[in-house]
């Protein structure tokens, strides 16, 4: 490996993932010096292997299953879906995993790319591996900002490695469908994944460790969805775990710990995710690889004065929209130290404050139906010691739904702070309710009294009404 001379810059952002891209926008709308050091894709993760081509495989799937339900179109769409042009959408919107676009904008905003492997090499120093083997040290003058994102968490089961399994890496950008899928999990990617490529034609069986799917949101989303994965075809077994999984011929075989003997053509861990930091050079700054960052609220690493780590390394929020907002924030508040700003805003809610991260965080799971929530569930609530009441309502109940889809099945549900009389909590399960969520979302974020909400008057006849049904329910129980 050959050594250049140091190179230095203003900010070095570790990771050209949608954080750190937004880290780089915002230092460079300081008029600050930065580097990028990005060993993959300029766009990372979620560009290529989980947002964008997860969503472009699930749009179509969701449109199907609402059309179904609309009448003098239903009997149009009973057919199979056209599974190539599908997975040709989706590698137009991952840009054939080329990263040419991307490298053009953070070009046009002046940031100076450096590929290849960073690691942290003492204090506001990170050494770049190129591809080229020549090594390069990039020092800070002010910022190192880790945006570097996790990798999929795999089991420790013997023989794994040999069985090659699916991550959401594989699940979202595979050009085959196999004919039978185990997936593995019960969370976001598992629910996602499996709905897609049920629909595809995989025969797929879910095997959920747990009591139910989506566990960190209300208990009736995942109610809701697993209902709809088997009216699909799905076989969805909870209280299940793989305890050893080979690969026979083309075959894979999952042992449960129910006794049971799964056979499929491939099968998929979506089992959580781990921080991508074990090779990142934390040792050098007194930090163990492997681990997760924590920070305080402006996203600076507990204990240092130039060190910054966003988006899911800090384990706030592993949600693409929140990491570009911590990274929004962090921006801000690189450039005003660096400006020596006296004072940063870092009071709740202000300008240097991930506040969002603690009880605001929103999120979408595109399965059939829609799941979305923003904020804290019934239960997140009361563990929090808030005095809190819980408000359902069936969203069929309101007109714009019947019009959506006949036969709509939802299910609507606000917590209230009732000491402050402002929400800090919603859910809602049904079609198209991923466009609904952010008015949720400002109710939360912006702590509206209920009071006010009263005149916030939804249009007929919209599935939005859910709000009127809501608040309607409030007042009269």
């Amino acid at each position: 490996m050959t050594e250049t001379e140091s190179i230095t810059y203003d900010v070095v952002v570790l990771g050209a993932g949608p954080v750190g891209e937004n880290v780089a926008d915002r230092a460079r709308a300081a008029s600050l010096s930065t580097a990028v050091v990005e060993s993959e894709l300029v766009g990372g993760e979620c560009s290529y292997w989980a947002c964008m081509p997860s969503k472009a495989l699930l749009r179509p799937v969701i449109a199907r299953a609402d059309a179904r339900h609309v009448p003098g179109l239903s009997q149009a769409v009973q057919g199979p879906l056209d599974v190539p042009a599908v997975l040709a959408h989706r590698d137009y919107y991952t840009s054939q995993w080329k990263d040419d676009g991307q490298v053009d904008w953070l070009n046009s905003i002046g940031a100076v790319l450096h590929r290849g492997h960073g690691r942290l090499a003492g204090p506001r120093k990170v050494s770049v591996d190129g591809p080229d083997g020549e090594r390069q040290v990039l020092t800070a003058r002010h910022a190192v900002a880790v945006c570097t994102g996790t990798r999929a968490l795999l089991p420790d089961l013997p023989g794994l490695d040999q069985v090659r399994p699916w991550t959401s890496r594989e699940a979202t950008s595979a050009h085959e469908v196999p004919g039978r899928l185990i997936v593995v999990g019960g969370g976001v990617v598992a629910v996602e994944m499996a709905t897609a490529w049920q629909a595809f034609g995989s025969q797929v069986t879910v095997l959920v460790r747990g009591k139910g799917l989506l566990p960190r949101m209300e208990p009736f989303a995942g109610e809701l969805v697993a209902e709809s994965l088997k009216e699909a075809g799905a076989d969805v077994r909870t209280g299940t775990s793989v305890t050893a999984v080979t690969r026979e011929g083309s075959t894979v075989v999952a042992l449960t710990n129910t006794g049971d003997r799964i056979e499929a053509d491939e099968i998929l861990f979506a089992t959580g995710r781990a921080p991508r930091t074990d090779d990142l050079g934390l040792d050098t700054i007194g930090l163990e690889p492997g681990s997760w960052f924590d920070v305080d609220d402006s996203l600076r690493v507990t204990g240092s004065d130039w060190l910054y780590a966003v988006g899911d390394v800090n384990h706030r929020a592993l949600l693409t929209h929140q990491g570009k907002y911590q990274a929004r924030i962090a921006g801000a508040a690189i450039a005003a130290r660096a400006a020596g700003v006296p004072l940063l805003e870092t009071d709740p809610w202000g300008a240097h404050s991930a506040t969002a991260d603690h009880g605001a965080v929103p999120q979408v799971v595109f399965t059939d139906p829609e799941a979305a929530a923003v904020g804290l569930s019934l239960a997140e609530a009361e563990r929090a010691g808030l005095r809190v009441r819980a408000v359902d309502v069936d969203m069929s109940s309101v007109a714009g739904a019947g019009l959506y889809a006949d036969g709509y099945r939802g299910k609507a549900r606000m917590v209230v702070d009732t000491d402050r009389e402002i929400l800090v909590g919603v859910t809602l399960v049904g079609p198209g309710v991923g466009e609904l969520i952010h008015s949720a979302t400002i109710a939360v974020a912006g702590e509206v009294p209920i009071s006010r909400l009263w005149h916030a008057v939804p249009s007929y006849p919209t599935v939005s009404e859910v709000w009127l049904r809501l608040l309607e329910m409030y007042r009269d129980a």
